[in-house]
C-alpha cells in the first residue's frame, strides 16, 4: 500500500524553487566546494547515511574549502526538493563555528555535537541530522546539502526553525556551496 501511494505521487515534488538555495535573501557567489568522502555530487548516498527506517541515520563527513577567509560562522542545511510535500523537508539545520573546515561522520547527531556546532529544529521539529527517507515507490530523491559562509554570528533562539534561520542569515551570506546526494527508498 505504501509503495502504491509513492507511485501515485511520483510526479508530485516540493520543487527546487522552494530550497533555501533559491531564496534571494541568501544569494551569494557559489565559491565554496562542499565535498564528502561518502559520495560525490549527484551520486547515491550510502545506506548508512539513510534515515532510521532505511539505514543507520549517521551523518556523512563533510569538508569545505574555497570560501572566504575567517567567516564568522557557517550554516549547513540539508533539504529534499523531491518530497511529495508543499515545501522541501529540512533534514538538517546546523550553525558551525567559522574556524571549522569540516565535520566528521556522525557528528551532526543531536546527541553527538562538537562544542562548536549548534543544531535547530528541522522537519517534524527534529534536531540534528535526519537522513534520507523517501517514500517507497516515489523514485530517487535528491538531498541537497547547502553551506553558507556568514559575516556575522546569528542571534537565534534554541527553537528557531528553518524560516527563522534563513531570515537571520539575510544580508550576511558572503559565499555558498552545494553537494547533492541521491537516495531511493
Amino acid at each position: 500500500m505504501i509503495s502504491l501511494l509513492g507511485r501515485l505521487l511520483r510526479n508530485v515534488h516540493a520543487g527546487d524553487d522552494k530550497l533555501a538555495w533559491t531564496d534571494p535573501r541568501l544569494a551569494a557567489p557559489y565559491t565554496i566546494q562542499l565535498t564528502s568522502p561518502a559520495f560525490a555530487h549527484g551520486e547515491r548516498m550510502p545506506k548508512r547515511h539513510a534515515g532510521a527506517r532505511l539505514g543507520d541515520n549517521i551523518s556523512p563527513a563533510m569538508d569545505w574549502s574555497g570560501g572566504p577567509d575567517n567567516p564568522a560562522a557557517w550554516v549547513l542545511v540539508m533539504e529534499d526538493p523531491d518530497a511529495p510535500l508543499p515545501a522541501p523537508p529540512c533534514h538538517l539545520i546546523a550553525v558551525l563555528d567559522g574556524r571549522m573546515t569540516g565535520i566528521a561522520e556522525g557528528e551532526l547527531a543531536a546527541n553527538n555535537l562538537p562544542a562548536l556546532v549548534s543544531v535547530y529544529p528541522g522537519f517534524g521539529k527534529r534536531l540534528g541530522y535526519h537522513g534520507p527517507g523517501p517514500p517507497p515507490g516515489h523514485g530517487p530523491h535528491r538531498y541537497v546539502f547547502q553551506i553558507y559562509a556568514l559575516d556575522a554570528m546569528l542571534a537565534l533562539s534554541p527553537n528557531a526553525g528553518r524560516d527563522d534561520v534563513i531570515a537571520a542569515m539575510a544580508g550576511h551570506v558572503t559565499a555558498r556551496g552545494r553537494l547533492d546526494g541521491i537516495y531511493e527508498g
